[in-house]
Formats: structure tokens, C-alpha cells, sequence
């Protein structure tokens, strides 16, 4: 199955920047038709995370303390020792990941789940996250609803059609200037 000729990621949105001076905190909110208790299986369990996320982790985000995480098809692998420092099922996840914190926050909406992601990146990398969440969380989705995708993270998403179009709306969203990809 690929993936890329399968899914094509919509329109910059649902997305917007907090700033706190330098500090930098994408916010990306999604409306997902499963419940919070599923999602937060998604987002705590190690085999799930493996499907979509741009990580891989040594055990279950659903419980304080300790956790490596492996950036996924990275140019070079790079493990970092992170730490859940919030686990309230099926509430708020949050922990450390790449010199910011992550923090996932899960409601009921409707029949489902509104997720809100909340991560801090520095300023001129924001837009490249947003555009990299926009397609991880699109394919969460799709694998939540019975629809397998293959996972689409650093550099492959980066090469994935559409990312770039992504990454230049969330840049003029954000008002940050994308880079030239030459």
C-alpha cells in the first residue's frame, strides 16, 4: 500500500501560534469521530504510535516517569530520554519531545473527540511542525477509522506531495517566511 498515492492532506487549518515573547506554542485543534478513550490509546501505546507519529517509544506514554523516544526517519537516528510528566487518562497527555513540551489535551465532542496538540517550537521551525502534525494527525484518523496508512514523518513527509503547499499556508498563516527549497 502506499500511502502517498492514497492520501492527500487538505488545507492549512485549525491550526494558530501562541507567543509568550520568544517563546513560541503551535496549537493544532481536531475534530476526530472516535471516542477520547480511543484516541488516548493512540496516543500513549507504543504499536499505535508506531503507525503514526513522527516517534517511536520504549513503553506506554500512559503513565509517569522515564521514556526514550526515537525520532522517526530522521536523517540520522536520534533517541531522546524524555519524561511524561502528565498522564490523566483519557484527559491530558503531556511530555517533553525535542527541546519543547507536548501536550495533548482530549474532550468529548459530538460523538467523538476534539484533540488540541500543543507543542513548543522555536519560531523558525513552526510551520514545518504544523505541516508535519497536519499529515501525522490525518493519518492517525485514518488508521483510527479502519482505513490503513502507512505513516508519514521527517524526511518522507518532507518529500510527500503536498507537504510543501502545507508548510508554505501554515508559514503565511504564522507570518514566519518559508524557506526557500531550491
Amino acid at each position: 500500500m502506499n500511502a502517498h498515492q492514497e492520501y492527500a492532506p487538505g488545507p492549512a487549518a485549525g491550526a494558530r501560534v501562541e507567543k509568550d515573547g520568544d517563546t513560541w506554542t503551535l496549537v493544532l485543534v481536531r475534530e476526530l469521530r472516535h471516542s477520547p478513550e480511543k484516541v488516548w490509546e493512540a496516543l500513549t501505546d507504543p504499536e499505535q504510535l508506531r503507525q503514526w507519529a513522527p516517534f517511536d517509544a520504549d513503553r506506554s506514554l500512559s503513565t509517569l516517569g522515564t521514556v526514550n523516544l526515537t525520532t522517526v526517519k530522521a536523517p540520522q537516528p536520534h533517541v531522546t530520554e524524555s519524561h511524561v510528566t502528565i498522564a490523566d487518562p483519557p484527559k491530558v497527555l503531556q511530555l517533553g519531545w525535542g527541546g519543547g513540551d507536548l501536550r495533548w489535551e482530549l474532550e468529548p465532542f459530538n460523538d467523538g473527540t476534539r484533540l488540541t496538540l500543543l507543542h513548543n517550537i522555536d519560531r523558525k521551525w513552526i510551520a514545518m511542525g504544523a505541516a508535519g502534525w497536519h499529515i501525522c494527525l490525518d493519518v492517525l484518523d485514518r488508521n483510527l477509522s479502519g482505513i490503513p496508512s502507512e505513516r508519514i514523518c521527517g524526511i518522507a513527509a518532507m518529500q510527500f506531495e503536498g507537504w510543501k503547499r502545507l508548510h508554505a499556508e501554515y508559514s503565511k498563516q504564522f507570518g514566519v517566511e518559508a524557506p526557500s527549497w531550491g
